[in-house]
């Protein structure tokens, strides 16, 4: 059998509208397609997505690293056995790439209820920061798209106004009817952080992720264990790969949930291994897209439903951009599926 090759390409997507997070607005989105084929059966072609967040993807810290990143993608495409584990992004796209190779080079990375069209998955309707106005509109608007689960970002804006738009919600809606997430990204200081988790509690919030910064896991340890709003940990597990670590860092903070993106998170190998990690400390988890394209998102849509986990999932970002490649998935009534594929 011949040598694998790969080679790579470089995409911008652009946002259709910015979107704000408590570490800036984004306006477009960096992205490379990795492509691997059989020499010997060249027609048949594996594609994955390496997607990167500047100052949040720990193989790109900012738009100054896109030479060293560039460099390392030749290497893999050199040697696709590399060690990646510092690399997660890469490693996630190498990943789904031979993945895809492996069925055909047509976009099914799993075999499962979900490529089949037998399940959809349900997932959140993401709100993202701007002024009031602005995320008052776009609550609604999943609202009447149907999204029972709404995750809105918070840290940005007057703490105050954020609450007035949950109690906006919390005044229409019962936590029956409108499951409500809160997004910090590291937003909160560790001292003013119980309080603002009290506020939030009184609104029956579901959960909140990142609180404080990732890397203080004395305080993100006491924040968890004293507080009423179950705290969800995200950032938090960028940069922890080694097995031991893992385990270090779920015995000492003792979550309520885990957060898991692919991209960011170890590839698929390492979201498996903190799935494996979660289930045996009794820590639920779901798994969110890392502003992928449509390439991406449907590789980690497919992956996901290897696993049976009713919680609703972060997967809805495929409608972020203006240029997003062509995609057959369908989000529909709060849920993710194949288009013209799931039995309704």
């Amino acid at each position: 059998m011949h040598k694998l090759r790969a080679k790579y390409e470089h995409r911008t997507f652009h946002f259709k509208r910015p979107s704000g997070t408590s570490r800036g607005i984004l306006t477009e989105k960096q992205a490379w397609f990795i492509s691997i084929w059989n020499p010997e059966n060249p027609q048949v072609i594996g594609r994955g997505e390496c997607s990167v967040i500047p100052g949040l993807s720990p193989d790109f810290v900012s738009l100054e690293s896109k030479t060293d990143y560039e460099n390392k993608l030749n290497e893999v495409c050199e040697n696709l056995t590399l060690d990646l584990n510092n690399w997660p992004s890469i490693k996630f796209g190498v990943e789904t790439a031979l993945l895809d190779l492996e069925n055909g080079g047509t976009g099914n990375y799993f075999n499962n209820a979900f490529t089949s069209g037998q399940k959809q998955i349900p997932i959140n309707g993401l709100v993202w920061m701007g002024d009031p106005q602005f995320m008052q509109d776009q609550i609604e608007e999943k609202i009447e798209a149907g999204f029972s689960t709404i995750k809105m970002k918070i840290g940005a804006i007057d703490f105050n106004s954020e609450i007035r738009l949950l109690q906006g919600i919390r005044s229409k809606y019962s936590p029956e009817q409108i499951i409500l997430r809160v997004d910090a990204n590291g937003a909160f200081i560790p001292k003013e952080a119980p309080n603002k988790l009290e506020r939030l509690s009184e609104l029956a919030i579901h959960s909140i992720e990142q609180p404080i910064k990732a890397g203080q896991w004395k305080e993100m340890s006491t924040l968890c264990s004293s507080t009423q709003l179950p705290i969800a940990l995200d950032e938090e597990l960028i940069g922890i790969n080694l097995l031991s670590e893992k385990l270090d860092l779920i015995q000492t903070i003792q979550p309520q949930y885990i957060i898991l993106k692919p991209s960011l998170h170890g590839g698929l190998s390492g979201t498996r291994e903190w799935i494996k990690i979660a289930e045996s400390n009794n820590i639920p988890w779901w798994i969110t897209s890392a502003l992928e394209s449509n390439i991406g998102l449907k590789a980690i849509c497919q992956f996901t439903a290897e696993f049976e986990n009713h919680l609703p999932q972060g997967l809805g970002t495929g409608s972020l951009y203006t240029d997003n490649v062509e995609s057959d998935l369908l989000v529909e009534r709060g849920c993710i599926s194949l288009k013209e594929k799931y039995n309704k």
